[in-house]
């Protein structure tokens, strides 16, 4: 079976640091641009970065110069380092990626991990 599992959010203070995984598994023949969105309580889900299979990376405005955002095309495996992070920044991170799968090519999502900034 196919799918996107993420990893590594929780609890973390304000300026504090957290690091996201986003795990592809199946049988998967390449997955292409991986991003990561955030939902926070009663917002919709935005686009927080986005990375190529070449590595080519794009952000947010309000995460530039916090977040990093990188990938393992080995591992099948997607990170997004969080650093100096705000209580705005709590929120449900999801992770996705258009893959070709023996279904052909579809977009596919993890379950999230929930990030809170709180003191």
């Amino acid at each position: 079976q196919v799918q996107l599992v993420e990893s590594g959010g929780g609890l973390v203070q304000p300026g504090g640091s957290l690091r996201l995984s986003c795990v592809a598994s199946g049988t998967i023949f390449r997955v292409n641009t991986m991003r990561w969105y955030q939902q926070a309580p009663g917002k919709q889900r935005e686009l927080v970065a986005s990375i190529t299979f070449d590595g080519d990376t794009d952000y947010a405005d309000s995460v530039k110069g916090r977040f990093t955002i990188s990938r393992d095309n080995a591992k099948s495996t997607m990170y997004l380092q969080m650093n100096s992070l705000k209580p705005e920044d709590t929120a449900v991170f999801y992770c996705t990626a258009p893959m070709f799968t023996t279904d052909g090519v579809r977009a596919y999502w993890g379950p999230g991990t929930p990030v809170t900034v709180s003191s």
